[in-house]
């Protein structure tokens, strides 16, 4: 299979790791559709961390499409990252089942969807600062050179010292002309800009819009555009005006309201134009 050949041929140094020996898995702490997630211990160093599995198959469906291409790993992608408020990758290899694996530091805390869930005392004391948190770890993303393609409160986990911090580049391409062309339609359909739903082409404008409505769900807990998570529909209401945020939470000071209907503009023209310029504007509400 393609994915896999491909991996080896460049990356021939790498042995196959036994990770059920090489890792003392203590818990199940996630499963996405395309991995799975321990709580372990690297038994070479005693360090707890997680632990990722991907899926062979799954991952070869999806690498599929970049076959012509050279596409980094997710793997190659992650341990390219060091930001505080991205989650620290530190070593990535392939399982004695053929599967990528990467080793990250393990974070002591929750996701930011049970926050935007609770909408509760720690949500309305951080939020601000959570959103400016977010902005600064995707502007790093597009510096490094890539696209996130999957940003949502799912992918964003808050520490027990209330700081943000991004996972899972699954879904990042490096932000190159060839990865941009029309066709390439992935993530989740609630965070996907019209244009990846509609199957254009797309830029780093894409995160943007994923960026604010990520933002825009922690003030009101919904999505901006009728149709939530479903794509046929969202297509449709892209055609209409967003929800203003301030009919869903008038206690958004209008200014930061301002700001999060600007980066869901359905048209990207309309748009912030960067991740860079979105948060510095809530930085002055810090």
């Amino acid at each position: 299979m393609w994915l896999f050949k491909n991996l080896f041929q460049k990356k021939r140094e790498l042995k196959k790791t036994d990770i059920t020996k090489r890792f003392d898995l203590l818990n199940r702490v996630g499963q996405g559709t395309m991995s799975r997630v321990w709580k372990a211990t690297d038994t070479t160093n005693g360090k707890l961390i997680c632990l990722k599995v991907l899926d062979k198959d799954k991952m070869e469906m999806m690498e599929e499409r970049f076959k012509d291409l050279e596409k980094p790993s997710e793997g190659e992608i992650a341990i390219s990252m060091d930001h505080p408020n991205v989650v620290k990758s530190y070593e990535y290899g392939i399982s004695m089942d053929d599967e990528l694996f990467l080793v990250m530091d393990y974070i002591d805390g929750a996701g930011l969807s049970v926050y935007v869930e609770l909408q509760n005392e720690v949500m309305e004391k951080h939020r601000v600062k959570w959103m400016i948190q977010i902005g600064e770890a995707l502007d790093y993303v597009h510096k490094m050179g890539y696209i996130h393609r999957d940003m949502c409160p799912h992918n964003l986990l808050v520490n027990r010292q209330y700081e943000i911090k991004m996972i899972d580049f699954g879904l990042a391409v490096p932000d190159k002309p060839e990865f941009k062309q029309p066709g390439n339609r992935t993530g989740k359909a609630g965070y996907m800009a019209p244009e990846l739903l509609k199957r254009q082409k797309t830029d780093i404008r894409l995160d943007v819009f994923s960026y604010a409505v990520t933002c825009y769900e922690m003030w009101t807990r919904q999505f901006p555009y009728e149709g939530g998570q479903n794509a046929q529909q969202l297509v449709q209401s892209y055609g209409k005006p967003p929800k203003d945020i301030r009919s869903l939470n008038p206690e958004i000071p209008e200014s930061i309201a301002a700001i999060i209907m600007k980066g869901i503009n359905a048209d990207p023209a309309g748009r912030w134009q960067s991740a860079k310029v979105m948060v510095q504007q809530f930085q002055k509400y810090a």
